[in-house]
């Protein structure tokens, strides 16, 4: 039986078995991870995860890019080309209640690592696979990336400064990260029907639907009109003024949803023609003559910096906030008192700051902090936790079917 003693949060006692690598896969352990469950990270040998080798930037030698996605996991590394490398993954998963997996199509199931392998002998297991287009349809057998789910999901023909502009991708790898989001999602819903039934399932979802998945509205629209909408930089495509604006020393997004937070603008401008002026009186009006709309608000914005204008606007209750920098959110005290900001302890990094997990439990998450593992750091411990004797470890070790690191005495003897 697999550890979970050093586990807290709502998923204590859900036993885990990652087989992803780079991102989509690792971000769907790391939510599941962050609330309580005990997810091993199965990790090729030799190599490892693909981001181990993302770098720079480093941390003491360790891939920043590696321990943002792989905390609160446990890691071992196993040669899966080896006959005995794959029998241990299968004793790992028969006794586990999930496996999460990003590999391209066919590549578990030729390992005989697929759900056919283990829906028998292990009825209540829950399996997610992630792929670039899915397990259907013409494309199913093709790599994907976020880069070109984007593209193919209509994101990139949404983003970017307008019409006639070169195409621009969202600024991080969001399919990446909503499929991650996606197979979580999937996988509690899964097992919550196992709690009712006793029997797991094979969940299914891929890269062009977790990007597909953002455009509602575009989509709205052109069901509705038949038409597609292109890029509009950062405005918005049913109402105005909604966008980034230039002030004195930066810029300040604007949200003026309702008749109510447009007249919040005027007041706040100091622009009460505006109200009543026929160009901007109406949602309709003010998207029609969106350019004089823009010039209008962005010449007084540029008479005052970013937070004056920030202050104002909440003054009047309109939405409103600036345009920040990574480094600015991390030091911001709304994402530090929200926890997004967390402190984990590394064994060779030492304690580094991380991202926080985003949902909180009124009862707290009570998960351990710790960092990413290190290649193979507890393959010794989740091995002994599947009865391999220290004698057949050590062997396995010397003939390089796994890795060990950091391993305890008594195997190193």
């Amino acid at each position: 039986m697999l550890s979970t003693n050093k586990r807290g949060g709502p998923l204590k006692g859900l036993r885990v078995v990652e087989l992803a690598h780079v991102m989509a896969g690792p971000v769907g352990g790391l939510l599941l991870a962050d609330m309580g469950a005990d997810v091993v990270k199965v990790e090729k040998l030799p190599g490892g995860d693909d981001t181990r080798r993302t770098t720079p930037p480093e941390i003491q030698g360790e891939s920043a890019s590696f321990m943002i996605l792989n905390r609160n996991k446990r890691g071992i590394a196993v040669d899966l080309k080896s006959a005995e490398g794959l029998a241990l993954v299968r004793r790992l998963v028969l006794q586990a209640d999930i496996v999460l997996e990003n590999y391209r199509p066919g590549t578990m199931e030729k390992l005989g690592l697929g759900y056919d392998t283990f829906s028998e002998q292990n009825p209540g297991l829950v399996y997610c696979k992630i792929t670039g287009f899915g397990l259907t349809g013409p494309y199913a057998n093709r790599a994907g990336y976020d880069l070109i789910s984007q593209g193919m999901s209509g994101l990139m023909g949404l983003t970017g400064e307008g019409p006639g502009r070169p195409p621009v991708k969202v600024g991080v790898p969001v399919g990446d990260v909503t499929a991650g989001i996606l197979a979580a999602t999937g996988i509690l819903a899964a097992y919550i029907e196992r709690l009712r039934t006793g029997l797991g399932q094979f969940i299914d979802t891929s890269l062009l639907e977790a990007s597909l998945v953002h455009t509602y509205w575009p989509v709205a629209m052109a069901l509705a009109t038949g038409e597609s909408a292109g890029p509009m930089g950062s405005a918005h495509p049913v109402a105005a003024p909604y966008q980034a604006f230039p002030t004195g020393d930066g810029w300040l997004n604007i949200g003026a949803m309702s008749q109510a937070t447009w007249a919040g603008v005027c007041k706040v401008l100091e622009l009460p023609f505006m109200l009543t002026d026929p160009r901007f009186a109406t949602n309709g009006a003010r998207m029609a003559n969106r350019e004089e709309l823009v010039m209008l608000i962005s010449d007084v914005l540029a008479t005052r910096p970013t937070d004056a204008w920030v202050t104002a606007f909440e003054q009047a209750g309109v939405p409103a906030g600036p345009v920040k920098t990574m480094m600015q959110v991390l030091e911001d005290p709304q994402t530090r008192a929200r926890d997004m900001v967390v402190r984990v302890d590394h064994p060779v990094a030492g304690e580094i700051d991380a991202l926080g997990c985003p949902i909180k439990f009124s009862r707290g998450n009570g998960v351990t902090r710790q960092g990413a593992p290190l290649y193979g750091e507890h393959t010794a411990e989740v091995m002994r936790e599947l009865d391999y004797a220290d004698e057949e470890i050590l062997r396995l070790s010397r003939d390089k079917v796994v890795h060990l690191a950091q391993a305890s005495p008594e195997i190193c003897t």
